[in-house]
């Protein structure tokens, strides 16, 4: 599923990486256009009319291509970039209406330090708030590349008005219900650092991020949060979660919560975050996943 020759160029430090993605595509045969809001350069991928069929939801998917300056960002975000990249590819094949559309998003590593409001798919949120798209299921896919355990990102529970939670809890149950089918009892749902679902909440808009991690990472991060209360506030870097404990716990030293994390989330934005790091089991079950999604359909 991946060419390790194009994947080594992709997390190249010199590598135009949005062009990369469109002559990808292109040779895939893939339609896409960049699609550029409020500063960030974003990739749509939106297939002929007979990929969408009006009596079921649309799914939007995002994978975030851009990488801090420190990091080859084999993981954060290379590897789901080319695991959609490929995915795209097979809709062309897809049998019927498959209601998908991919955006290869811009600024995911703004939403930092910076705000949410920073981050590239903030815009993109504000965007389908303006033209009304607020009943899409909205998927983020992040740091896929390492593990073979499906983690949900908790981001969003319990939040926003009752509306929302209604159309949010569906949302959950159904990728929950998704991810089951594919990893069985290897999943799990657990605080996660923000991507581009952070975005579309703090717009009120329901979106879920999905990350991997190995099963063992897991099992000592599920420790790690049963023994310190402050984890989870600390580790979410959304509005949401920042509202969520901080003032109800004592927070965590910066020093206390790296050393609680996942080794995965502790390779990223750095050099570690490299192709060395992955692992060979991620792919054929990401693979799985996404063409699970593509069959998923949802009444609108």
């Amino acid at each position: 599923m991946r060419n390790d020759g194009d994947f080594q160029r992709f997390i190249h430090p010199d590598c135009d990486r949005k062009q990369f993605i469109l002559d990808m595509l292109a040779d895939f045969g893939v339609p896409a256009v960049p699609l550029s809001l409020e500063g960030a350069h974003h990739i749509l991928v939106k297939f002929p009319p007979a990929a969408y069929n009006p009596q079921f939801k649309m799914k939007t998917v995002l994978a975030h291509y851009d990488r801090v300056d420190t990091s080859p960002g084999a993981n954060d975000n290379s590897a789901a970039v080319f695991q959609v990249m490929y995915w795209a590819r097979r809709l062309l094949r897809f049998p019927g209406a498959h209601n998908v559309q991919i955006i290869f998003s811009d600024g995911e590593e703004m939403g930092g330090s910076e705000g949410v409001s920073e981050q590239g798919a903030f815009g993109i949120a504000t965007k389908f708030r303006s033209l009304g798209l607020t009943q899409q299921d909205v998927y983020a896919f992040d740091c896929c590349g390492r593990g073979d355990f499906v983690v949900l990102s908790q981001a969003g529970k319990g939040k926003g008005s009752p509306a929302f939670q209604r159309q949010f809890n569906s949302l959950v149950e159904r990728t929950e219900d998704l991810i089951k089918s594919v990893a069985g009892r290897k999943w799990a749902s657990l605080p996660v650092p923000y991507s581009d679902n952070a975005g579309f909440l703090a717009c009120g808009i329901p979106a879920v991020a999905v990350t991997l991690l190995p099963a063992q990472e897991v099992a000592s991060y599920l420790r790690e949060l049963k023994q310190n209360p402050g984890l989870a506030a600390a580790v979410v870097k959304s509005t949401q979660s920042q509202e969520a404990g901080a003032r109800r716990v004592k927070p965590l030293e910066p020093y206390q919560v790296q050393e609680k994390l996942p080794m995965t989330w502790r390779l990223l934005h750095t050099e570690y975050d490299n192709l060395a790091s992955l692992t060979p089991e991620s792919f054929p079950l990401m693979e799985s996943l996404l063409d699970a999604l593509a069959r998923a359909r949802t009444p609108a």
